[in-house]
C-alpha cells in the first residue's frame, strides 16, 4: 500500500519514553552533509591510497590521545572505515568477525569497504583550529553535562570516508552497485579525557552491511560493526574490554536517524581519561548543545542498542514485490531478492510509527537563541512529561549512560551500576510494545567482557564472540539419560550447556535452558540473535532417467529468529539436480520450522529438539509418481555455535528444463507432536514457469522427526499436540554461474486456525488410509479413496512388492554395465574400467593414464636409494630415502658418522643408508649413550686416555691423550703430541698453574707427588698485576672493577674489559691500552694480537660447534610459514621468503626433523598436525587429523623418530611416532594451558610449559612419560616460548607476563636472567650463542646475544599479523654433550 497512508493510519500505542520521542520528533532536523566537520584537501587532510584493504602511514600526533587507561601518540586509518592505535593485519583477520578485535580499534563503521577505481575517498588530519574545536566541545558538552561542563578540547583528529563504496565481486550479470556511504569520527582530547563523536549525514548510509569474500556466493550479508575495542591486553585467549552499537541491520540503518546526544546522526563517548576508564561511556540524551550543559537530569535510562534495534521511523516493507519476472541479475542479498520479487501481498508495520489520534506529544521547543548548531530544535524534557511503566512489561537492559543520580524523592528509578560493556546480547532489540516500557532495576549485576579462558572461543573464520555471561559453547558429546542407573547432576551436570541448569528428579537429572536462552537443556542457544547453519549435503539422484551423484557439497544457512526468515544456500550440485531440486524448498524448510517466529505459548522446534535430532523426508511428485528420500542429520553445535548438518538425497526427481523458474505459493503445515517425535503430512502445489509457459504441478511430503528427550521431569513441558507452521513467504532460485541453489522461507508457529468449523478430511490427505505404504492414495468423493501400486511395485494396492527389473529384463542398461535392482526402481552402473559416456548409459572403456612409478619410466635413483612419489597423469617426484642425500635422482649415502651422531666414546659404522653405534670395551650402553662400566677397575688417567682415544677419530690432532705410568696414575710431566706445549699436573690430572711452557722451550721439571714442588716459570708482568689487584680488592673484586685479563703463557689478552661491564679495550704486549679502541656498551672492538702466536693453534672448547653456513629459521605466520636464511647468527632479512603458503589454516607450533628434512606444524584452525619435506615441490601431507581441538607447542626427537606436542583445548600432551602412528597421551592431568614444548633427545627429557594464570609453570619428564615433576613455578607468568640448546645445556623459556627471557639447568639450578625487557614473546628457538624470538607487540622476530642479553637485530615482515611458532634448521644433525 501507499507508504505515507501507512504512516499516518492511527493505532494505539503506548506513551513511549522521553528519549524515543526526542528520537521520533526530531526525524526532521537530522543531520545534512554540509554539517559535517570540514574536511577536504583545503583543510590539510591527507588522502588516504585507494583500494580494498589500504591502511595510513603512522600518524604522529601533536599530543598523546587516551584510549581506555592507555596513552597513544600514533593512530592509523584503515579502508575499511576504522581507526587504530597500531598498523592494521590483513582484512580477513578482523573485517568479516564481530567484536572484539585483537587490536585497539576505534569503528564507525566496520565493514569490507572498497574504495578502488574512484570509489569514494578517506581523508584525515590532526587538527588545533578553534572552529573545529570548539563544535567538538559543543557536541561533547551536551551529550555529558555532568562530567565534561567544561571540556575544552585542545586536540582533534578527524577522519572522513566520503561516498565510499561497499567491496563486491564483479559478475558478468551483476553490474556494479550505485550505493555510496559518507561518515566521519572525530576524536577530541585534552591533557586529560579524549571523546569520539561519530556522524552520519542524511542519505549517508546507502549500504548497512557487507559481505564475506570467503562465502561470497552464499548470500548472506553481515552488518557493519560500530563501537571501541581495547585490543589483547595480555595473552592470546585473552580479550580486552569493547564496547558494541550495532548487531543487526536494522540497528545500523538507525545510525542516521538517531542519536544519543539529540541530534539524529550524531552519537558520542567517553573512551580515555587519565584516571583509569575501564569501559566506554555513552552520552546521556537531549542536552543543550549551545550552553553546553543539560538543562535538567534525564528522566530515564534508555539501552541504546535496544533502541537501535526498534524501526521507529520506517515501515518494515514487503520484501515481496509485485513483479517476479524482472529478475535481471543475481541478487547481492537474499533479502534483496526478497524485497522486490513476489506475487503474495500485504506488509509489516511498526508500532512506534505513528501516535494515536489526539496523542500527540506535548513537548516546547526551545528558543531560537538555545538552538543547536545543527539547525535543530531539542525538545525540553521537563515539560509534562510521565512515566510510562507498566507492570509485567519487558524493558530493555540499561546501557551504559554517564550521569549522576537522581533524587528518589522525585519519583524516577535511580540510576543503574557502571556496566564494563554494552552486553552484546541485549543488541538483539525488542519488539516496539516491549522498549515502550521503562526498564527494569538490575539486581546489582555488573557485566563484564573479559572472556574466561576456560570458555574462550577458537580463532577462526567468522567466529562470534561474546562477553562472560554471552560466550556460548557446547559440549558435541552425545549422551542419553538412563532410568535405571540413577544419574545426578552432581555428577554428570557437565553434560549440560554451559547455559543452563541442571536439576535432579527421582529416576535422574534433566538440563533446563537459562533465561535469555533456549534449547533442550544440553543445547542451548540465546534468544533474539541469528543463527548460522553449516553442513554437507550428498545425494544419488535420478533426474528422469538421468543418474547424479554428488557428494559432501557445502550447506550454509542464515535465521533471523525474531522475523523468522531462514535463507539456505547449497553450492556445487551438479546440473541437472540443482534445477530439479528447486521445488524441494524442505530441504531448507527444516531450519524455517526449527527457528520459526513463535507465537505466545507456542514453541518451535528448536526448543524440543536442540542440536541432536534426525529429520527423514518422504517426498511424492505427482503426476509422474516420483519418489525421493531426504534425511537430515543434526549433529550438535560447533565451537562457534553453528549447528551441523549433514543431507542426504535419495531417489527420483521430475526433470526441470534449464530456463524455467520455480514458484511456490504461501503454505500452511500441521505439525504432530508425540514422546521425542514430531510428524507432519501435507501437500504443495509449484509452478513452473518459462515466458508464457506455466504449469502446475504438485508433491506430498512425510515428515518424521525424532529427537532425545529427558523424561525424568514429573510434568514435562507442555508442547501443544499440534501445531500450525504458517510460511508467508517461499523463494526458491538456482544461479548457475554461481552454481548456487538457494531457499528462502519465512515462518511462523502457532495455534491450528480454523478449528471451530472441521471438514471432513480424505483419508488420503490425513494418512489414515490402508494403502501399501509402497502406493498411491487417490482420494474420491467425500472419503472414499482406491489404492494403485506405484510403479516399480506390483499388486492390489493394498499390498505391494517390488518389481525386479534386472531379472525380468525390464530394464535398459546396455553393454559392459551391471543392473542392481532398487525398491520401485533398478539402476545401472558401469563394470570396473569403464564409465558412463554422454548419453548416461553406454559404458565405455577407462583408458588409464601411464603411471611412471609403477611401469619404471620415471627418473628416480634406485629403489634402495630412493621413492618415487606418483602425483597424476604423467607427473611425478623423486626424493631421497632416509640415510641417503640428494635430488631424488640423484642420492648418495649419507655419512652420519662424520655428524657425530654416535656418543664421543662410541665406534661408528657407516653403512649405505644407515649406521650403527658401538660403546668400546669397558663402556656399557647402546652407542648413542656410553657410560664406563664400573666393573672395568679402570684407573682416572686410564679412563681419560680411553675417552680421549675414541674422539680422537672426531677431533684429530688437536686432543691431548694423558699419559700414564705403568700403575696407570697420570705421569707428572704432560706434553701435546701435536702443538709442543707442556706443563706439570697433579696426581688427579689438574695442570700446575704456571707450569705450561711453549713449543721448543726447555719443559718443566715435574716432580712426582709428595716431592719438592715443581719448578715454575717467573711470573709475566700480566700476572704479577693481577695478583697485586686481587689482593687489593679481597679476593673479589666486584662487577665494575678491572682485572687483567692474562692466557696461559701469562701474556696480556689483546682484550680488556671493565670486569662484567660492556666497557673494553684494546691492549697493546705491554698492557698498554691501544688509543682510539675503547668502546661504548653493547658495541666490541676488534683486537689483534701482538704477540706471535705459537706455530699450531690453541684447540677450541670441544662444546662450541660454530655456525654453520646454510642455517636458517622457519616461523609461522598465520596461513604461511616463512623461511629467514642466517648469516652467522646475524639474520638475512633481504633473503626472506615465503616457503609454504597455507591457505585456512592458523599455524602455530612448527619444529623440523633434520634426518629427513622435514619441517612438521600444528594447525589450530584444521586441527590437524601435518609435515612437508624440504625438497623443491614436495606437497605437505596431513598426518594427525583426529582427536584433536587446539593443538599447539610441537617438537621432534630425531633420534627416537618421536613427536611430541600440546594440545590446550583437551589440557593433554601426546606423542606419536613421525607417520602418525603408535599415538599415546603421555599427561592428561594437572594441566590448564600447556603451550610450548620441548625435547632433549640426547638426556631423553621431555620439557613444557603451562600458562595456567592462577599457577603457571614449567614441568618436565621423561620421554616415556615417567618422573613427572615441576623444574619452575616462582616468578614466572606466561611462560609462552621454551627452548632446549643441546651444545650449552640450557632450558630457556620467553615470558610474555614477566617480559623476561630466562635459563635454567636441566635439574632447575643455575637460574639467570638473559633479558628482562622483553615486548611479547610468543615463540623462541636458541642457535650458536643467540636466541631468536617471535614478539606479537612487533609483529616480527627478535634476536638476543646469550652471554649480553643485548637485543642484536629484528626482522619485521612485510605484510603485517602475528607471529607463532620458530624453529631453527640446521645442515646437519646437532649433537650436543651428555
Amino acid at each position: 500500500g501507499d507508504r505515507a497512508a501507512r504512516w499516518l493510519a492511527p493505532r494505539a500505542l503506548p506513551p513511549p519514553p522521553p528519549l524515543l520521542l526526542l528520537l521520533l520528533l526530531s526525524r526532521a532536523a537530522a543531520l545534512h552533509p554540509d554539517e559535517l566537520f570540514p574536511y577536504g584537501r583545503s583543510w590539510g587532510d591527507q588522502l588516504l591510497q585507494e583500494g580494498d584493504d589500504e591502511s595510513s602511514a603512522a600518524v604522529k600526533l601533536a599530543t598523546p590521545l587516551r584510549f581506555y587507561e592507555a596513552r597513544f601518540s600514533y593512530l592509523y586509518v584503515g579502508t575499511n572505515g576504522i581507526i587504530s592505535t597500531q598498523d592494521f593485519p590483513r582484512e580477513t583477520q578482523y573485517v568479516d568477525d564481530d567484536f572484539p578485535t585483537d587490536f585497539p580499534a576505534i569503528a564507525p563503521f566496520l565493514a569490507d569497504i572498497d574504495t578502488s577505481k574512484g570509489r569514494g575517498q578517506v581523508l584525515y588530519r590532526e587538527d588545533t583550529s578553534r572552529p573545529v574545536l570548539d563544535l567538538a566541545a559543543r557536541y561533547v558538552r551536551s551529550g555529558f553535562p555532568r562530567t565534561a561542563a567544561h571540556f575544552t578540547p585542545t586536540h582533534a583528529f578527524l577522519a572522513t570516508w566520503k561516498q565510499v563504496g561497499a567491496y563486491e565481486e564483479t559478475t558478468r550479470r551483476a553490474p556494479p552497485s550505485e550505493e555510496r556511504n559518507t561518515f566521519q569520527a572525530v576524536l577530541a582530547s585534552d591533557e586529560s579525557n579524549t571523546y569520539a563523536l561519530f556522524l552520519y549525514p542524511t542519505n549517508g548510509l546507502q549500504f548497512f552491511g557487507t559481505r564475506p569474500k570467503e562465502s561470497y556466493n552464499v548470500q548472506l550479508e553481515l552488518p557493519a560493526r560500530v563501537g571501541f575495542c581495547r585490543g589483547e591486553v595480555d595473552d592470546l585467549k585473552r580479550e580486552g574490554p569493547y564496547f558494541s552499537l550495532t548487531t543487526t541491520e536494522q540497528s545500523v540503518k538507525n545510525l542516521y536517524q538517531q542519536s544519543n546526544l539529540g541530534a539524529p546522526g550524531v552519537w558520542a563517548f567517553h573512551i580515555g581519561s587519565a584516571p583509569r576508564l575501564d569501559s566506554i561511556r555513552s552520552a546521556t540524551a537531549g542536552g543543550d548543545l549551545a550552553k553546553g550543559r543539560s538543562s535538567a537530569p534525564p528522566e530515564h535510562s534508555v539501552n541504546l542498542p535496544a533502541v537501535l534495534e526498534s524501526d521507529y521511523t520506517e515501515d518494515n516493507l514487503d520484501y515481496y514485490g509485485e513483479n517476479e519476472e524482472e529478475v535481471e541479475y543475481p541478487p547481492s542479498e537474499l533479502e534483496e531478492t526478497l524485497n522486490g520479487h513476489s506475487s503474495v501481498g500485504g506488509s509489516f508495520q511498526s508500532k512506534a510509527e505513528s501516535r494515536p489520534s489526539g496523542e500527540s506529544a506535548p513537548l516546547n521547543p526551545q528558543s531560537q537563541e538555545g538552538r543547536p548548531p545543527w539547525g535543530m530544535d531539542t525538545p525540553d524534557l521537563n515539560s509534562h512529561v510521565e512515566s510510562s511503566e507498566q507492570s509485567g512489561t519487558r524493558g530493555p537492559t540499561p546501557s551504559e549512560i554517564e550521569g549522576e543520580s537522581l533524587d528518589p524523592s522525585q519519583g524516577t528509578l535511580p540510576p543503574y551500576p557502571e556496566n564494563k560493556s554494552i552486553n552484546p546480547s541485549t543488541f538483539g532489540g525488542a519488539p516496539p510494545s516491549e522498549v515502550d516500557a521503562p526498564p527494569a532495576r538490575p539486581e546489582g549485576k555488573v557485566i563484564l567482557h573479559y572472556p574466561s579462558p576456560a570458555h574462550s572461543i577458537p580463532l577462526g573464520r567468522g567466529r562470534q564472540v561474546l562477553g562472560v555471561e554471552d560466550v556460548i559453547t557446547s559440549n558435541t558429546e552425545v549422551f542419553t539419560y538412563n532410568a535405571a542407573n540413577k544419574e545426578t547432576c552432581e555428577h554428570h551436570h557437565g553434560q549440560c550447556s554451559p547455559h543452563a541448569f541442571c536439576t535432579d528428579y527421582a529416576t535422574g537429572f534433566c538440563c533446563h535452558c537459562q533465561s535469555r536462552f533456549y534449547g533442550s537443556g544440553k543445547y542451548c542457544l540465546p534468544e533474539g540473535v541469528p543463527h548460522r547453519v553449516n553442513g554437507k549435503v550428498s545425494g544419488h539422484l535420478r533426474v528422469g532417467h538421468t543418474p547424479v551423484h554428488f557428494t559432501d557439497v557445502d550447506l550454509h544457512a542464515y535465521i533471523v529468529g525474531n522475523d523468522g526468515r531462514a535463507y539456505t544456500a547449497i553450492s556445487h550440485i551438479p546440473q541437472p539436480a540443482a534445477q530439479a531440486l528447486l521445488p524441494l524448498t524442505p530441504i531448507g524448510g527444516l531450519f524455517g520450522w526449527l527457528f520459526a517466529l513463535e507465537k505466545p505459548g507456542w514453541e518451535n522446534g528448536f526448543r524440543l529438539t536442540g542440536a541432536t535430532f534426525t529429520h527423514e523426508m518422504e517426498v511424492i511428485f505427482y503426476p509422474g509418481e516420483e519418489r525421493v528420500h531426504i534425511t537430515q542429520t543434526a549433529e550438535g553445535l560447533d565451537p562457534e555455535n553453528y549447528l551441523s548438518i549433514k543431507t542426504n538425497i535419495q531417489g527420483q526427481v521430475p526433470y526441470v528444463p534449464a530456463n524455467f523458474t520455480v514458484h511456490l505459493a504461501p503454505y500452511k503445515e500441521l505439525y504432530h507432536y508425540s514422546d521425542s517425535a514430531v510428524t507432519s503430512t501435507s501437500s504443495r502445489d509449484y509452478s513452473l514457469i518459462f515466458g508464457a509457459t506455466n504449469q502446475t504441478l504438485s508433491y506430498r511430503v512425510y515428515q518424521n522427526i525424532t529427537y532425545q528427550a529427558c523424561r525424568h521431569a514429573p510434568r514435562p513441558r507442555a508442547v501443544p499436540t499440534t501445531q500450525q507452521l504458517n510460511v508467508d513467504r517461499v523463494f526458491a532460485l538456482y544461479t548457475e554461474g554461481e552454481g548456487v541453489l538457494r531457499f528462502a522461507v519465512t515462518n511462523q508457529i502457532g495455534p491450528v486456525e480454523g478449528d471451530s468449523v472441521p471438514t471432513p478430511v480424505n483419508p488420503c490427505y490425513e494418512g489414515s488410509h490402508t494403502c501399501d505404504t509402497k502406493a498411491q492414495c487417490n482420494p474420491g468423493t467425500g472419503v472414499d479413496y482406491t489404492c494403485k501400486c506405484a510403479s516399480g511395485y506390483q499388486g492390489d494396492g493394498r499390498s505391494c512388492v517390488d518389481v525386479n527389473e534386472c531379472e525380468a529384463g525390464f530394464h535398459h542398461c546396455g553393454p559392459n554395465s551391471v543392473c542392481t535392482n532398487l525398491p520401485g526402481s533398478y539402476s545401472c552402473d558401469c563394470r570396473s574400467g569403464y564409465e558412463f559416456a554422454d548419453d548416461r548409459h553406454t559404458c565405455v572403456l577407462i583408458a588409464p593414464p601411464p603411471n611412471p612409478c609403477e611401469d619404471g619410466s620415471h627418473s628416480c635413483a634406485p629403489a634402495d636409494q630412493a621413492r618415487c612419489i606418483y602425483h597424476g597423469g604423467s607427473s611425478f617426484s623423486c626424493t631421497c630415502l632416509p640415510g641417503y642425500t640428494g635430488n631424488g635422482h640423484q642420492c648418495t649415502d649419507v655419512d652420519e658418522c662424520s655428524e657425530n651422531r654416535c656418543h664421543p666414546s662410541a665406534t661408528c659404522s657407516n653403512t649405505p643408508g644407515s649406521f650403527s653405534c658401538r660403546c668400546p670395551p669397558g663402556y656399557q650402553g647402546d652407542g648413542f649413550q656410553c657410560t664406563p662400566d664400573p666393573a672395568s677397575g679402570l684407573k682416572p688417567c686410564e679412563y681419560q686416555q680411553r675417552s680421549a682415544h675414541a674422539q680422537h677419530a672426531h677431533l684429530g690432532s688437536w686432543l691431548h691423550i694423558p699419559q700414564c705410568d705403568e700403575q696407570g696414575h697420570f705421569l707428572p710431566l704432560q706434553c701435546h703430541r701435536s702443538t709442543g706445549f707442556c706443563w706439570c699436573v697433579d696426581s688427579d690430572g689438574h695442570e700446575v698453574p704456571g707450569t705450561r711452557t711453549p713449543p721448543g722451550s726447555t719443559p718443566p721439571r715435574c716432580g712426582p707427588a709428595g716431592e719438592p714442588e715443581p719448578t715454575r716459570r717467573p711470573p709475566t708482568v700480566c700476572e704479577r698485576w693481577r695478583e697485586s689487584l686481587l689482593e687489593h680488592y679481597g679476593g673479589s673484586p666486584r662487577d665494575d672493577q678491572y682485572v687483567p685479563q692474562c692466557d696461559d703463557l701469562g701474556h696480556f689478552i689483546p682484550l680488556q674489559c671493565h670486569g662484567k661491564s660492556d666497557f673494553c679495550w684494546c691492549v697493546d704486549k705491554d698492557g698498554r691500552e691501544v688509543q682510539g679502541t675503547r668502546s661504548q656498551p653493547g658495541i666490541t672492538p676488534a683486537c689483534i694480537p701482538t704477540v706471535a702466536p705459537p706455530t699450531v693453534r690453541p684447540l677450541p672448547r670441544p662444546d662450541v660447534t660454530p655456525p654453520s653456513v646454510g642455517t636458517f629459521l622457519l616461523y609461522a605466520q598465520g596461513q604461511q610459514i616463512g623461511h629467514l636464511p642466517l648469516n652467522g647468527t646475524r639474520l638475512q632479512k633481504d633473503m626472506a621468503k615465503t616457503l609454504l603458503s597455507l591457505h585456512g589454516s592458523i599455524v602455530v607450533g612448527i619444529d623440523y626433523d633434520c634426518r629427513e628434512r622435514m619441517v612438521y606444524w600444528t594447525d589450530v584452525a584444521g586441527r590437524a598436525i601435518s609435515r612437508a619435506s624440504l625438497v623443491p615441490g614436495a606437497e605437505p601431507e596431513t598426518i594427525i587429523n583426529s582427536g584433536l581441538i587446539s593443538p599447539e607447542g610441537l617438537a621432534i626427537d630425531h633420534f627416537r623418530r618421536t613427536m611430541y606436542w600440546t594440545d590446550s583445548g583437551l589440557d593433554k600432551i601426546e606423542r606419536a611416532r613421525l607417520d602418525g602412528s603408535e599415538r599415546k597421551a603421555l599427561f592428561h592431568t594437572d594441566l590448564v594451558n600447556p603451550r610450548a614444548i620441548a625435547v632433549d633427545p640426547i638426556r631423553g627429557n621431555l620439557y613444557w610449559t603451562d600458562w595456567n594464570r592462577e599457577a603457571p609453570k614449567i614441568e618436565t619428564s621423561s620421554l616415556e612419560g615417567e618422573n613427572r615433576r615441576i623444574l619452575v613455578n616462582k616468578d614466572i607468568g606466561l611462560p609462552n616460548g621454551l627452548t632446549f640448546d643441546p651444545f650449552s645445556k640450557l632450558l630457556c623459556w620467553a615470558d610474555a607476563g614477566t617480559k623476561k627471557l630466562e635459563c635454567t639447568l636441566p635439574d632447575g639450578t643455575g637460574r639467570r636472567v638473559i633479558q628482562n625487557n622483553l615486548n611479547y614473546p610468543f615463540s623462541i628457538v636458541s642457535y650458536a650463542d643467540h636466541f631468536y624470538h617471535t614478539d606479537w607487540r612487533r609483529d616480527g622476530v627478535i634476536s638476543v646475544n646469550r652471554d649480553s642479553g643485548q637485543f642484536t637485530d629484528e626482522y619485521l615482515p612485510e605484510q603485517r599479523s602475528h607471529l607463532y611458532g620458530i624453529t631453527a634448521v640446521y645442515p646437519y644433525c646437532p649433537t650436543g654433550r651428555k
